[in-house]
């Protein structure tokens, strides 16, 4: 079982140009859409958040539920949903406004227990950010280490969501001893500051950037850097790329039984080659299409994780 901690909230998606566009309400937050992108790869995955029990959380639960998520774990709460306003440029790529005050994802507690049988516990997005949440999902990424269960984190920042940067940014060092994998955007990277092998230093067993259409790279503790291409494809927009990346590549650690601190240290060249492919081509099929709707295990059929 892979469980995802953080926020899941809309996107309302602009359908034409200009500032009174239509906008669209989508199913959306990094945390959900890892969740849905790894049950459709065919991972036992469960969501651990807070959503309301507004209409609008009732249909965030219904797509985890339509694509084989657990949602049992899920807590409710009488606040509003998060909001997000997407705003796309030309390229496809997306930047948001968030409507946050008091909204249900805000209210977590960290859970007693994980279910039973977790190997992974998946952290990032604004669930990271907003208080009081995040400091209960910080708390639960420690208890989770503490007891030696893979984390990974994907911080995707949201720079509008940070009222002191440089706080954030020392916080996110602090996080790093209890992280297994760290996976982040190139742009997430360049606003952190620091490097790789800096934050391999700290604690990550693996840390993976991606750069959009250029592909991926891979820095390991060996001093090991293994990188491959972007697929190239026609580009819808790019909403849910990189959280789709996220999943393929905690998908494909489970499918070679690589979820822990021990095994990641053993994938080779070979190995890491495969599943950063995997995650370029599940993220491509993402981009050719509208909103965050990753890939099923079917049309990554070709794209193989073993031998």
């Amino acid at each position: 079982m892979i469980v995802v901690a953080g926020e899941a909230l809309i996107d309302l998606v602009p359908e034409g140009t200009g500032a009174l566009a239509t906008l669209r309400p989508a199913l959306g937050g990094g945390p959900f859409n890892t969740a849905v992108a790894l049950g459709r790869l065919g991972s036992p995955t469960a969501f651990c958040s807070r959503t309301s029990s507004d209409a609008f959380g009732e249909a965030l639960l219904e797509g985890l539920r339509r694509d084989g998520v657990d949602v049992s774990g899920v807590q409710r709460g009488p606040e509003p949903t998060t909001l997000a306003v997407a705003t796309l440029d030309g390229d496809g790529s997306a930047a948001y406004s968030f409507y946050v005050e008091g909204s249900a994802d805000r209210q977590f507690t960290a859970p007693a227990a994980l279910p039973e049988g977790t190997r992974a516990v998946s952290f990032g997005t604004c669930s990271l950010v907003l208080e009081p949440g995040a400091s209960a999902y910080e708390e639960l990424m420690r208890a989770a280490a503490a007891r030696g269960v893979f984390t990974a984190l994907d911080p995707n920042i949201r720079p509008g969501l940070i009222p002191d940067p440089d706080a954030y940014r020392a916080r996110f060092r602090g996080w790093l001893p209890s992280v297994t994998l760290l996976k982040l955007s190139a742009e997430d990277a360049d606003w952190l500051g620091g490097t790789p092998r800096e934050w391999l230093a700290r604690g990550p067993a693996a840390v993976v950037v991606t750069r959009g259409g250029e592909g991926l790279t891979v820095f390991t503790r060996d001093g090991a850097e293994h990188s491959v291409p972007g697929e190239r494809v026609d580009v819808v927009d790019t909403i849910g790329a990189g959280d789709t990346v996220n999943a393929a590549l905690l998908h494909g650690l489970s499918v070679q039984d690589a979820l822990s601190e021990a095994a990641v240290a053993r994938l080779g060249a070979e190995e890491w080659t495969r599943l950063l492919r995997f995650a370029a081509r599940a993220a491509a099929v993402t981009c050719s299409r509208a909103g965050a709707e990753p890939p099923y295990a079917a049309e990554l059929a070709g794209v193989p994780l073993s031998r």
